[in-house]
């Protein structure tokens, strides 16, 4: 079984503990799966998926997706808004956060600051809405990365956005002891972007050279993961083995801006990269 549609009750990579940072935001975890598109968990009987085709795999989107900062006008289509939803509700179902899309709402990414960074066209976007408290950074970055590639998987481009957008009162729902994280554009780019320059894999982690195939195409695959500012803080190491032999690995990040959703987006990477390999995070 492959990591991409392994449940979390079988699969060692997703498992919380009392250490997790986000242990307490989440009460239920019934699914890992870093794609919607490709394992469809809750739209298999639904219909909607059988009138999208995916315009690539998993894989290629994690290695195709860049960010896009200029949209042209055409629209969402229904079916593609339809899964977008779906997909939303479960991860907002499953972990307590309040992620929500905005359709059709130019307003947040017409600023100063938004046309000084060279947006134009941007109309949808994925308002992350979570728990106040930064102990939900990596869920926010963890789950709102499989929606850029489940975007991509569905023909559309995104960018992260964390501080050039205006809070439009209105378009989403933020309650009490909740607060906009940031916001994820989505739509049909003019371009397909550049890739980011990145660092030596043995920069984010002193045991590549050294380490097992699997652990070295997680680090790979990690180094694909948008970071706020292309910081790319986030390390990981080999931490020995738990009681029943499975490799654990250990994920971290320096401090800086967003690094702790820019943790949860490449730790979704690695596991990804790391295809079937069963390991525990440390």
């Amino acid at each position: 079984m492959s990591a991409q549609t392994q449940s979390a009750a079988s699969s060692p990579k997703f498992e919380t503990s009392d250490q997790s940072p986000a242990s307490s935001l989440v009460t239920s975890i019934e699914s890992a799966a870093p794609s919607f598109l490709s394992t469809l968990p809750l739209l298999e009987n639904s219909g909607i998926a059988s009138s999208v085709t995916p315009a690539c795999s998993l894989e290629e989107a994690l290695r195709e997706r860049h960010s896009v900062r200029s949209f042209t006008d055409e629209p969402l289509s229904e079916p593609v808004v339809e899964i977008l939803q779906a997909a939303l509700a479960q991860i907002n179902e499953e972990t307590g956060l309040a992620f929500q899309l905005a359709l059709d709402e130019p307003a947040a990414l017409s600023g100063f600051k938004a046309k000084l960074v060279k947006f134009s066209g941007a109309r949808n976007y994925i308002a992350a809405v979570q728990p106040e408290g930064k102990e939900a950074d990596e869920y926010t970055g963890y789950y709102g990365e499989q929606l850029v590639l489940l975007a991509q998987q569905l023909g559309l481009n995104s960018c992260w956005i964390g501080g050039t957008y205006k809070v439009v009162n209105g378009v989403y729902s933020i309650t009490l002891g909740q607060k906009l994280a940031l916001i994820i554009a989505l739509g049909h780019g003019t371009t397909q972007g550049t890739p980011h320059s990145s660092v030596a894999p043995s920069v984010i982690s002193s045991d590549y050279d050294h380490a097992p195939l699997w652990f070295r195409q997680g680090v790979d695959a990690a180094l694909l993961a948008p970071t706020a500012l292309n910081q790319q803080k986030f390390r990981f190491a080999l931490a020995g083995n738990a009681d029943d032999g499975t490799p654990l690995v250990r994920a971290s990040t320096k401090r800086g801006a967003f690094t702790r959703v820019d943790l949860g987006i490449a730790k979704l990477h690695f596991e990804i990269g790391a295809g079937d390999a069963a390991f525990y995070w440390a």
